[in-house]
């Protein structure tokens, strides 16, 4: 996987580089001085959580203190390898604080964390302290209380992210898979912890799966003993659940219809068969989110029906139109207006797809690319990464290699100015990024053929 360079160190003059230290020198004894007397809990480190996660937020989201000091006092911006150098010691921090006895240190590290690895690619750093990391990952979700549980699980979809699909990241997985499975099936654990938990695990096995069925298959089967909790009781009633869970049925059968798209065919035609009829029913869920979830998985499973036969068609297809259309065109008024409106276009959406295979594109435009969502599959892909990376996802379209090669991007661009004056036109782009995301998705089915033989 290519790997960040840092940038070269720059000044040309001694007496300006002295400058620059003695101003860097006097900031960050300020800094030292301001935090010693600042009041608030502090882990064993004696650095202030709230600082701390501060600190890291600010450079990723700002220029850092030091440069503007430097900026103002010499005219010239701090260079890139002080400003990285600068950056892993706060991040080098928030690891360290990750074993602290506090509680509260350790969510304020994992905050941190999560803002730092959800808004920049840093595989170069993480690849030397990823087992350190996982094993802090793995103490937190073991011991930790729920708001600990569910933050570290989110680190860990991002730590998969950043580390890619390779071996590395089919290591963390490995290693982090069994509790992630664990907290998820705990009838007793907190809510909004298993519901990350579904998440981070649909997530880290969607990146880190392998030509190895087992972590994938047992994976689904966890997901699935989760939100077929919603499915319909013997007479055909749906059940009564307690608030809270219907959000965690919604993502797991998220996660488990990101991971169907990794399904052989002979395991499609088995999940078409048993579900269908069930998350049919479970349209009539009282839940306006878990109902579209349901939706757009009927959706995603038509289109992997008829990846493997065009005249693929539910059985029951016409009852199924029928209860689309009443979703569709729902004006209950007992319902929240807003819900209203994105059930409607939702459910639109989906009736004409399985009616006429028709799905409006939606352009994602980051710098000047732009990737085209023109299918179910790649809306649940997009989607699923958008959950985690939230707003670094255009960071991580433009420069993570992973999310590159899933959406048919290539390499990283480097551009100058002549290639920016020349930018292709959108028709092209479109053609480009289909047919490089179809290519991908050959690859992916004859990995699903290797798999065949196991599911």
């Amino acid at each position: 996987m290519p790997r960040n360079k840092k940038g070269k160190r720059g000044g040309n003059s001694s007496s300006k580089g002295s400058l620059r230290q003695e101003v860097l020198q006097l900031q960050l004894s300020k800094t030292a001085v301001s935090r010693a007397g600042r009041n608030g809990v502090r882990g064993e480190s004696g650095v202030s959580d709230d600082d701390l996660a501060s600190e890291v937020l600010s450079h990723y989201s700002s220029a850092s203190e030091s440069a503007s000091v430097i900026e103002e006092a010499t005219g010239e911006v701090v260079d890139e390898q002080t400003a990285q150098e600068e950056t892993e010691d706060k991040l080098k921090q928030c690891i360290d604080n990750l074993m602290d006895k506090s509680a509260k240190t350790r969510l304020a590290a994992l905050e941190s964390l999560r803002l730092a690895f959800s808004s920049r690619v840093l595989y170069e750093f993480l690849l030397e302290r990823r087992f350190t990391i996982s094993d802090c990952l793995e103490r937190s979700l073991k011991k930790g209380g729920g708001e600990e549980q569910a933050a570290a699980a989110t680190v860990c979809a991002l730590l998969c992210v950043q580390l890619g699909g390779g071996v590395e990241g089919e290591e963390g997985f490995k290693m982090l898979r069994p509790i992630l499975s664990s907290i998820l099936i705990d009838s007793c654990a907190s809510l909004s912890a298993r519901q990350s938990c579904a998440r981070a695990l649909g997530m880290c096995c969607y990146v880190s799966a392998s030509e190895d069925a087992e972590d994938l298959l047992k994976s689904i089967g966890h997901l699935e003993s989760v939100f077929v909790g919603a499915y319909p009781l013997g007479d055909g009633t749906l059940p009564s659940v307690k608030a809270g869970i219907p959000a965690l049925h919604s993502a797991a059968l998220q996660s488990w219809a990101l991971l169907c798209t990794l399904c052989p065919a002979s395991r499609i035609n088995t999940i078409l068969n048993h579900h269908m009829p069930c998350l049919h029913t479970c349209l009539e869920s009282s839940e306006v989110n878990f109902r579209i979830a349901v939706g757009e998985t009927i959706a995603l499973l038509y289109e992997l029906g008829r990846d493997i036969d065009q005249e693929f068609e539910y059985e029951d297809c016409d009852a199924l139109c029928d209860s689309l259309k009443n979703l569709a065109t729902d004006g209950n008024k007992h319902r929240a207006k807003n819900d209203r409106r994105k059930q409607r276009s939702i459910f639109r959406e989906v009736l004409h797809y399985i009616e006429n295979e028709d799905f409006t594109e939606e352009k994602i435009q980051f710098g000047i690319e732009a990737i085209y969502i023109d299918g179910w599959m790649r809306h649940r892909i997009y989607d699923a990464f958008k959950e985690v990376l939230e707003s670094g996802v255009r960071h991580h379209l433009q420069f993570n290699p992973l999310l590159r090669d899933i959406f048919g991007l290539g390499p990283p661009l480097i551009l100058d100015a002549s290639v920016k004056a020349s930018r292709i036109s959108r028709t092209e782009k479109h053609l480009f990024n289909s047919a490089a995301f179809k290519a991908r998705t050959k690859l992916r089915n004859k990995v699903r053929d290797k798999r065949a033989d196991v599911m």
